[in-house]
């Protein structure tokens, strides 16, 4: 069995959620079950790391350290992570590490001493899938609200949440198209209302 080194997660919409182009630390919520995951994951021995797209600053409407000061928020609620990859460009700029390219994989991976077939990236969307098969390292979609139908279609593994996606990790690489959540099934229905 091959042991997975280090699992890399898209930031907005997949750790926290997506408020497009955030530059306020204050404005960061992480999602539900991201403690969790990612405690799961270093409790194991897994290294993580998150890789994202800020194309806020080509465009003008983020500095790099409005993205740092955002990034350190996410540090505070999540972390510590073993690294941040940042993709800076816009999407018309030809850059190799924007995501669906494999450069910012392949980066944080290599940052990690991790082999990139060692490596999950974690998303919410194609291009971070995609970028995973680029850069030969798997790939997860954990889709939401901003997930399109044909990226879920064309995802290799689809889990319904963080925390299904971490457990599939642990004893390797994922297998299945669809990553079940493991819960028992009066947990995985659970709204959390109770009789008064």
């Amino acid at each position: 069995m091959t042991r997975v080194q280090a699992v890399l997660f898209d930031r907005d919409g997949t750790l926290v959620h997506d408020v497009p182009y955030n530059g306020d630390p204050d404005r960061v919520r992480p999602v539900d079950g991201a403690r969790e995951a990612v405690a799961l994951l270093r409790a194991h021995g897994v290294r993580t790391g998150v890789v994202t797209n800020q194309s806020g600053i080509a465009r003008g409407l983020l500095t790099d350290a409005d993205v740092r000061r955002v990034n350190h928020r996410v540090d505070e609620l999540l972390g510590p992570f073993d690294v941040f990859g940042i993709c800076p460009h816009g999407p018309g700029d030809g850059c190799h590490c924007r995501k669906p390219e494999p450069g910012l994989v392949l980066w944080a991976a290599g940052r990690l001493c991790a082999a990139p077939d060692r490596c999950v990236v974690v998303g919410d969307i194609g291009a971070d899938v995609e970028a995973a098969r680029r850069a030969g390292a798997h790939g997860i979609l954990v889709p939401n609200e901003q997930t399109l139908p044909e990226e879920t279609a064309r995802a290799d593994h689809v889990a319904p949440d963080l925390l299904t996606a971490a457990r599939a990790v642990l004893n390797g690489p994922p297998r299945g198209t669809v990553l079940v959540d493991e819960r028992p099934i009066e947990a995985a229905y659970d709204t959390g209302w109770r009789p008064r």
